[in-house]
């Protein structure tokens, strides 16, 4: 599985239209997309997907309002349950020198009931493109993970987390599936020859214990990992927790992991509910680097981070107040397709 920096043909997403995903705001959800399309498009195709004809023409419209040029964005009439992308959409491998999907499973993080029309993505995704799809089994089971869930370098190095993948009992993707069988799915279907492990994820995340919250690579030799300085915070004994297994942790040559701090924003919180707000939870595009801000004075110390990161793109905030009452950001809502 190529790095998320490395240059893309597309990126996916699913236009919003679950209303139960952002209680009383699904209206100014559809403007935050149109913001984000309109930072990724110049750069490259964003294909969209939506239910039908009409969801269709309501993207267009906001699209065009905001300034995207339209002949950079395609759409796919894919029904979904959910917007997630990151987490049932197509994931991408080279393949002898192609482009495939690897065909994970999704079950709704293992909470949800409704999830059959966004576990057949991936499947639609390969038939449109006309490029192979490898069904991702270990023992004769199929595989279940989402993207977001994984982290990876481009090299053979992926980052992971206990919570989300080892669970067995809260969330259970894989319950019958041991740690050496995962790693060894991993490295069959996404070339990973080398697997971190983390332990937990943020508190308010509902996906219990996805990596794109947390730790992000920025290079292939490089993490950032948010740190919590409130002890008291929930937050700060798991990521003090990460950043101790990260010191220890070596990339698949053998060599350390460069890890730098990014901060956390101040809690933020809908009807008493902690929601999982976070700058790890970025998006590389070819254009831009977008990173979901939350009106916090951190924000402008880790848009400063990641810029002096990211050195070869810009690096671009984008209000994401309302994006977090989904319980995801702008990682959580696109998925990469690499160039061949």
């Amino acid at each position: 599985m190529p790095a998320e920096w490395e240059r893309h043909e597309a990126t996916w997403i699913g236009w919003p239209h679950n209303r139960t995903d952002w209680p009383g705001k699904i209206i100014p959800i559809h403007w935050v997309y149109g913001e984000i399309v309109r930072k990724i498009a110049p750069r490259e195709t964003v294909r969209i997907l939506v239910k039908d004809r009409f969801h269709e023409l309501l993207a267009q419209r906001i699209l065009a309002r905001v300034g995207v040029d339209l002949s950079r964005v395609e759409f796919f009439h894919f029904p979904t349950n959910r917007g997630w992308t990151r987490d049932f959409g197509p994931l991408f491998v080279r393949r002898k020198k192609e482009i495939a999907i690897v065909r994970f499973h999704f079950n709704a993080w293992a909470k949800y009931k409704d999830w059959e029309k966004d576990d057949l993505i991936p499947e639609r995704a390969a038939r449109a493109l006309n490029c192979e799809m490898i069904r991702a089994t270990v023992n004769g089971r199929d595989v279940v993970l989402e993207g977001g869930s994984i982290e990876v370098n481009g090299r053979g190095t992926l980052i992971t987390t206990e919570e989300c993948l080892l669970d067995k009992k809260t969330q259970p993707r894989n319950p019958r599936l041991s740690r050496e069988e995962i790693e060894e799915a991993m490295r069959d279907f996404l070339g990973a020859t080398n697997v971190v492990w983390l332990g937990r994820g943020i508190e308010g995340d509902d996906t219990h214990g996805h990596v794109d919250d947390i730790c992000r690579f920025v290079n292939a030799q490089t993490v950032v990992l948010c740190r919590e300085k409130n002890a008291s915070d929930y937050n700060h004994h798991a990521l003090e927790e990460n950043y101790e297994r990260l010191q220890n942790a070596r990339l698949e040559d053998g060599s350390k992991i460069e890890v730098i701090s990014l901060p956390m924003p101040a809690p933020l919180y809908l009807d008493g509910r902690r929601l999982p707000a976070s700058y790890a939870n970025f998006y590389i595009s070819n254009a831009a680097v977008l990173v979901p801000t939350f009106n916090d004075p951190n924000d402008r110390v880790a848009l400063g981070i990641l810029a002096e990161l990211f050195t070869d793109r810009a690096v671009v905030g984008i209000h994401a107040v309302d994006l977090v009452w989904g319980l995801g950001t702008i990682h959580c809502l696109t998925q990469q397709q690499p160039a061949k």
